[in-house]
């Protein structure tokens, strides 16, 4: 009998035909926001492959909720095709806002109607998590390089996030600033590239402490639109370069594809 190959991508694998239940494990679908700017799509795809990269034994692919491609609804179809019977939708995602909690639920929940036979659970966020604060941290570090000998103190950071209206969202961004000020001893604030307090705002705050050194600390998954606002916001500051791909990515992702599968064990019985 010859093999079916998955699509070539994200966690193509020699697959049985439809029918042929040799799947021991849920298949793992990674969604990402998507976004007009291939650089995204590129950086996600590349953290992806890392995610993969850490179980071979599974099926692992990569899908968007908008803008790129493939989407959530075409890789369910594939995965259902495939002879699935179980799948983990890990949202690659840094907050649990309106993509988590509506956009995405709603697209299971019409892809559950097409494939009844597909069980698909939802598992958490990445964040904020104590190793994406981490993977912040490494951002900063390999920005400063190894040529300042400025103690922490001196150095301020502003971490940047998209910004939203609601004011919930907005503070975990701040708890996150806290976050990576406990662990290096910068001070730190934040700013917003779609609302305020903006970047300009932040740096004042930061040299009124008396700081050497700002730097900005982008709270983004990858590069896009609004990174590059920040950048041109602020063009003679240092920024880092995204969270991307980072070893923490794939210990999180895993750490919720494991979560989702043992919650969803009892409805199997």
């Amino acid at each position: 009998m010859t093999d079916v190959f998955a699509p070539r991508g994200i966690g193509a694998q020699p697959v049985p035909p439809r029918g042929d239940r040799r799947f021991t494990a849920p298949a793992l679908i990674a969604v990402a926001h998507g976004s007009r700017d291939p650089r995204s799509a590129a950086t996600m795809s590349a953290v992806v492959a890392e995610i993969a990269a850490a179980r071979p034994d599974l099926d692992v692919r990569l899908a968007f909720l908008d803008l790129s491609a493939p989407s959530v609804e075409q890789v369910v179809e594939a995965i259902a095709g495939q002879g699935h019977t179980h799948a983990i939708v890990a949202p690659l995602l840094l907050g649990s806002a309106f993509h988590a909690r509506v956009d995405l639920p709603g697209l299971l929940d019409a892809c559950r109607a097409r494939h009844p036979r597909l069980r698909l659970t939802q598992a958490d966020v990445l964040g904020p998590d104590p190793r994406l604060i981490d993977a912040l941290r490494d951002r900063v570090l390999d920005a400063i390089g190894t040529s300042t000998t400025l103690p922490a103190d001196r150095v301020g950071v502003a971490v940047a996030a998209v910004g939203s209206s609601s004011s919930a969202a907005n503070a975990r961004t701040a708890a996150v600033a806290r976050r990576l000020a406990a662990i290096t001893g910068w001070h730190t604030e934040i700013c917003f590239a779609t609302t305020e307090p903006t970047v300009h705002e932040a740096v004042s705050r930061l040299r009124a402490r008396g700081v050497d050194r700002v730097l900005v600390a982008p709270w983004f998954l990858a590069p896009g639109l609004l990174t590059d606002r920040l950048a041109a916001a602020a063009p003679n500051l240092t920024h880092a370069g995204v969270l991307g791909v980072h070893r923490a990515m794939a210990e999180i992702v895993w750490d919720r594809y494991a979560a989702a599968r043992a919650t969803a064990l009892p409805l199997s019985a």
